[in-house]
């Protein structure tokens, strides 16, 4: 094994062992995080109604697994002693300890079993994954802690069920909130994203509409019992649906800062407080969820983008076979030449002219070669005046032999002398594209009958229609509302990408390409004409 890849073992090994600085990251923040949610103590045991501190320990959990547990038993005796001032023993104390960090692992192990990749919001599937574990494991550390402080004495027996409910709604709406930004804020490439999303002037206007909705459900709806609280759906839904769950995440802290200054500027009742925690971390739960939605999408669409430029370039590989048949042809008749002229001891001006030939005709299979590989990278078009009736030539030139041997008369109509602007390898593909799909429609009808007509007509306003008509079974008004969609396809061996590269191609021109409902088969292509 050579030097490298033993160097990157041990560099990934060093990013999944925790160090030094990890643990005192982890103990000063879970720490500094009770502290900052310390408010509103219940039932003498300080039970706070936000407690998002174990997300942290859980994150940690499932980054680094058993060897943080002593750490988080030290974070949690920290927080008890120094910031609840807990009214135990310290004996019972270490036991809360050690009982909460072995509940946080648990809720570590389960997530890490169910969504094994870590990414805990790719999809709703592990978004509910999350919530549902997170809303049993703090409904478990929530009995562990009430039920060992009661069998100390500490709670009294007819408080139990209310203790356990408020220091769950604490600890789950603490998690649900929390754990998704300070996941951002713990991976490199989400807190980049992160900080590019503050950055922008848009975030302002999030502000804006956070605070609005704060003062909205706290101004006015504390006079009408709070009536109002459930405008803070408004930015929770509205930074998700713009900027997915990093957005989402954002403003949910946001919203629940807001919620803590508000519960300490009007002083309001411990129950109330409960109340208004419960719906904060519903309205949380459902910003994640438009969140995940909308970064589902922009995925999706982002992968399908990518597999239609992928099955784009699949398409244009017949036009390029043509294209490049010239060209290398030419390339082997000069190469030939220049053996025959070398044979026979010329080294003049006739040896020169086939040498520059073949140079040139070089030059031209490169330059077709690199077009296609620029549509491949980033789908960049070469824009040139073509003339219609040589393009649509070079098209129908391919499909004769294919007439021949299936009985196809592929008629072409009188051409109007026209230029149009395109790029004409991307061009050919849809011609190609519309012909074979003609020539598949009349393959089961019956010899004699099979036609395929093509007509160009100039219209007004600079465009030129080009229809293409086959005797074929044609197509009713359900499958055009679906004929233009990815991966549907009428075909038994189709992807269902044809038409759609091709419209995509011919909107790029500044055309339309659409079909009709008939008793045969139509489909039109508009492009703009080129004045000459």
């Amino acid at each position: 094994m050579t030097a490298q890849p033993i160097n990157k073992l041990i560099t990934m090994l060093s990013e999944l062992r925790p160090r030094w600085h990890d643990f005192a990251f982890l103990v000063i923040g879970y720490v500094v995080l009770d502290w900052a949610s310390y408010i509103h103590p219940l039932h003498g045991l300080n039970i706070t109604p936000w407690n998002p501190a174990p997300a942290l320990g859980v994150i940690f959990l499932m980054r680094y697994g058993k060897r943080v547990l002593l750490p988080i038993i030290t974070a949690i005796v920290f927080a008890e002693t120094w910031v609840r001032g807990l009214p135990v023993d310290l004996p019972v104390t270490l036991g809360i300890a050690v009982l909460l960090a072995f509940g946080y692992w648990l809720v570590a192990v389960v997530l890490c079993k169910f969504i094994p990749d870590g990414e805990l919001f790719k999809n709703q599937r592990n978004l509910f994954i999350w919530a549902g574990v997170i809303a049993v494991g703090t409904l478990f550390s929530s009995g562990i802690f009430v039920l060992t402080t009661a069998l100390a004495g500490y709670v009294p027996a007819e408080d139990v069920v209310e203790a356990v409910f408020n220091y769950w709604v604490g600890d789950c709406a603490g998690v649900l909130i929390a754990m998704p930004l300070l996941m951002m804020l713990m991976d490199e490439r989400r807190r980049k994203q992160l900080w590019q999303l503050i950055a922008r002037r848009d975030f302002m206007v999030d502000l804006f509409i956070t605070a609005a909705c704060l003062w909205f459900a706290f101004g006015l709806g504390a006079t009408a019992e709070f009536h109002y609280f459930y405008a803070l759906f408004i930015p929770v839904a509205w930074a998700a649906s713009r900027q997915g769950l990093p957005g989402a995440a954002a403003v949910a802290m946001l919203v629940q800062l807001g919620i803590i200054f508000a519960v300490q500027w009007e002083d309001m009742t411990t129950v109330t407080v409960v109340e208004v925690q419960t719906l904060a971390g519903v309205i949380a739960l459902f910003g994640f969820f438009i969140g995940v939605v909308v970064d589902e999408k922009q995925r999706i669409t982002a992968e399908l983008r990518q597999t239609l430029r992928l099955a784009a370039a699949g398409e244009m590989a017949g036009a390029l076979a043509h294209e490049l048949n010239q060209p290398l042809t030419a390339l082997s008749v000069f190469g030939s030449a220049c053996e025959q002229l070398l044979k026979n001891g010329e080294t003049g001006a006739r040896l020169q002219d086939a040498v520059r030939s073949m140079v040139r005709e070089s030059f031209r299979a490169s330059e077709i070669l690199r077009r296609l590989r620029d549509f491949f990278r980033t789908g960049a078009t070469q824009l040139e005046p073509l003339e219609l009736d040589k393009l649509l030539a070079g098209a129908c030139a391919s499909f004769e032999d294919r007439a021949i041997r299936d009985s196809v008369r592929l008629c072409v109509g009188t051409m109007p002398p026209v230029l149009v602007l395109g790029d004409r390898l991307q061009l050919e593909v849809v011609l190609r594209n519309l012909i074979s799909n003609a020539f598949d429609a009349v393959a089961n009808c019956p010899p004699g009958q099979r036609n395929v007509d093509i007509s160009v007509v100039k219209e007004a306003g600079s465009v030129v229609r080009l229809n293409v008509e086959d005797s074929g079974p044609g197509l009713d008004e359900a499958r055009l509302t679906r004929l233009f969609e990815g991966f549907h396809s009428t075909k038994s061996s189709g992807l269902g990408l044809g038409l759609v590269i091709s419209k995509a191609i011919v909107e790029a021109h500044g055309g339309n390409l659409w079909a009709e409902a008939a008793d045969h088969g139509i489909f039109g292509l508009s492009l703009p004409v080129e004045e000459r």
